[in-house]
């Protein structure tokens, strides 16, 4: 890897050189960010996943602009134009911005002005014009008259035409203008007439003007989303003669005729053409810093929303809560498979609540099932109604899930290999209750972008937001560790190292020959290489090996070291995991050596305490008020228990049992001043709101937790 890069990555991230350097080369190697992070501490110098990814970026940046500029070289030195002096600057350039503006005189050029000018044979007048020696310069231009060219006038327009152009590339004048754009611009958007009342969503955007700089991310998602739905007319201005002027005077050096025509050229050459691209730029620029906001909340979301509780290995009964339709209900074991289905009616319109309530009973005792996961959705308070009076002689848990992301799921190819021979509400179920079960394992199967925790995610760069999410999902799994004997294809294929292809290769390796009985069997699937074993191998749990450690995080290459440790406490691997007071003993300065650091010791020892520990916590419940069910019920002043679904840029959404989320406003999550939601609240937190409004005609309830203690 070219040093140049490795030093450029360390001054801009504030990380030392070494560290960079390590890091580099283990992701050239092909090692993954979850393993190095892990098992490669003494390497990086112990930095975390987030560092090791934020390297990853900058290496994946750099080497796009090596590729960039290879094509830029290629295509100059087509020309014929490459001089050393310009191939040492390409070559030492290493600002995308700064290389574009290099190529821009070279860049081949569509049919412009400009050109059009020269293939009529004007570009010597330009050069003559842009010199600013004389006065002569209509008698000049008469030497210029042919066929295409009718007139002197026509002659110089068509210089002035390419004198705009140069000033347009010429790298000092761009810069010029960049600096008023960063100072001064002022992002403007107006409502389109005739679509006021169509458009009213963005009632707030008809008459918007404040300096780009502090335009909220949210903010210009939403104009931009107005813009494109035609209803919103959106700019970015500066103060144009105030430009112009600082146009002029780079590019004007006298006062003579040919300098009044070089200013007329820089008059319209920003106008048509420096303006429009810089103000594209800054648009650009702008739209990317607010898909980055928008794509680290939803990123930040949907961490919290798969590190949620799971319930465990308990027997559950599922219910998709529905009022014509009925009531969906299936019945789980342990593992999350599907024991029976059946539907009830307990709510309006039939209000069976004798049919219904023999039937959760027959299954609850048949089944010995001891949770209800019932789903938030349509009839879902009203359901609950009727299952906790149930309750009383049941004696179950209730859990209310979120199904943001169910119907996906039910309809999805995935859900149909699953469950071929039942249909899409019977698979809505068994998802309401696998997410109470295990949510990580339920929602890898589901595309983030449905799962109801983004902001604008349908308009932010859609590949960006693919590869946070996809590295959110890989970091959380590999964070908690897979069983590889129950994990699904879907959840196995976000094992650092595998991918699709391998773990279908696993699933169907364990339906041939029954269950792993180690991690050494692993070596056994096809396609499966000592690389893949290397990076893998560490996040994939096997509770019924015989070796402990194969159901912990220590990896493989460390087992000989803990046997080691073992022995010189005279007692087997098992026997340490159980005794405290032996691992106490442990001197761990006398296994330091070679690639064994600290870091990698204490993190061994962390395990022998607990092995293959859940970095979840324990799942809890929030009790919403029984007399409130419907955003009818709601009164200014009321205090509610409810639960946060969403975290955005401009504040919090909570559920607070009504079927329609209310929004605590960023300027009513706390008596502080709030820069960031998410240092306050969190996806799943149960908090305590206050109502301060209800629009019944838009639906929009307005939280506050200001002044309200938290549990």
């Amino acid at each position: 890897m070219n040093s140049k890069i490795t030093d450029l990555i360390s001054r801009e991230l504030n990380i030392p050189l070494g560290q960079v350097g390590n890091t580099v080369n283990l992701l050239e190697d092909g090692a993954t960010i979850p393993f190095i992070s892990r098992y490669r501490k003494e390497a990086t110098g112990n930095l975390d996943e987030q560092a090791i990814q934020s390297i990853d970026s900058k290496l994946n940046y750099y080497k796009e602009l090596e590729k960039r500029r290879a094509t830029i070289l290629k295509t100059i030195e087509a020309q014929d134009k490459l001089t050393p002096e310009l191939s040492n600057r390409i070559s030492n350039c290493w600002d995308l911005t700064v290389l574009e503006d290099i190529y821009l005189p070279y860049k081949p050029k569509r049919k412009t002005r400009a050109e059009a000018a020269r293939q009529r044979g004007l570009e010597p007048l330009a050069k003559i014009i842009m010199s600013q020696h004389g006065d002569d310069i209509e008698n000049r231009a008469t030497k210029f008259i042919t066929d295409d060219v009718k007139t002197t006038d026509d002659a110089i327009a068509g210089a002035k035409d390419i004198i705009a152009e140069w000033i347009s590339e010429n790298e000092t004048v761009r810069n010029s203008v960049r600096r008023s754009f960063r100072h001064e611009a002022r992002l403007n958007s107006h409502f389109v007439k005739g679509k006021e009342i169509e458009g009213r969503n963005y009632e707030n955007y008809y008459e918007f003007s404040q300096p780009l700089k502090r335009v909220a991310g949210h903010q210009m998602l939403a104009i931009r989303r107005g813009e494109k739905e035609g209803f919103l007319k959106v700019s970015i201005d500066i103060d144009e003669q105030r430009s112009i002027d600082n146009v002029s005077r780079i590019v004007v050096k006298g006062q003579n005729e040919a300098s009044r025509l070089v200013s007329e050229a820089a008059e319209d050459s920003f106008k048509r053409l420096l303006k429009p691209s810089i103000e594209t730029e800054f648009a650009a620029a702008a739209k990317t810093k607010a898909d980055e906001l928008a794509i680290e909340t939803f990123a930040q979301n949907l961490r919290q929303l798969l590190f949620a509780p799971p319930l465990g290995h308990k027997r559950v009964l599922a219910v998709d809560p529905g009022f014509r339709t009925g009531c969906k209900i299936v019945c789980l074991d342990e593992q999350g498979n599907m024991l029976h289905h059946d539907v009830m009616f307990p709510v309006a319109p039939a209000n069976d609540i004798d049919g219904a309530s023999r039937l959760v009973r027959d299954l609850v005792e048949k089944h010995k099932l001891t949770d209800i996961a019932l789903g938030n959705g349509t009839a879902s308070r009203e359901t609950e109604r009727f299952l906790k009076k149930l309750n009383k002689e049941l004696n179950v848990n209730i859990h209310v899930v979120s199904e943001s992301g169910a119907s996906i799921y039910s309809a999805s190819k995935i859900a149909r290999e699953e469950f071929p021979d039942h249909d899409v509400t019977v698979r809505g179920a068994v998802s309401i209750g696998r997410r109470l079960l295990d949510p990580l394992a339920e929602l890898v199967k589901i595309d983030p972008k449905s799962i109801g925790v983004g902001q604008y995610q349908h308009d932010v760069d859609q590949t960006r937001l693919k590869e946070a999410l996809d590295y959110t999902v890989d970091s959380c799994v590999n964070s908690v560790g897979v069983n590889i004997n129950t994990a699904s294809k879907e959840l196995l294929t976000h094992v650092a190292g595998l991918g699709p292809t391998l773990a279908q290769n696993i699933v169907n390796y364990r339906a041939e020959n029954g269950a792993f009985k180690s991690r050494q069997d692993i070596m056994n699937v096809p396609k499966l290489g000592a690389k893949t074993f290397e990076q893998a191998a560490g996040f994939l749990r096997i509770p019924e090996s015989r070796n402990p450690l194969d159901n912990s995080a220590v990896h493989p290459e460390r087992y000989e070291l803990v046997e080691q440790m073992a022995k010189d406490c005279n007692c087997s691997v098992e026997q340490l995991i159980n005794d405290r007071e032996a691992r106490d003993r442990i001197d761990l300065k006398r296994y330091i050596g070679g690639d064994v650091g600290e870091p990698t010791l204490r993190d061994i020892m962390k395990e022998l305490e607990k092995p293959g520990r859940d970095p979840r916590q324990q799942t809890n419940t929030v009790e919403f008020d029984d007399n409130i069910n419907d955003i009818k019920d709601l009164r200014e002043g009321m205090e509610l228990n409810g639960i946060v679904t969403n975290v955005t840029q401009f504040g919090a959404f909570v559920n607070i049992g009504v079927h329609k989320e209310g929004l605590v406003h960023v300027s009513q999550l706390s008596n502080r001043r709030v820069e960031n939601p998410a240092s306050v609240v969190k996806v799943n937190q149960i908090v305590k709101v206050r109502v301060l409004s209800v629009d019944l005609e838009r639906q929009r309830i307005a939280l506050t937790m200001k002044g309200i203690q938290q549990g």
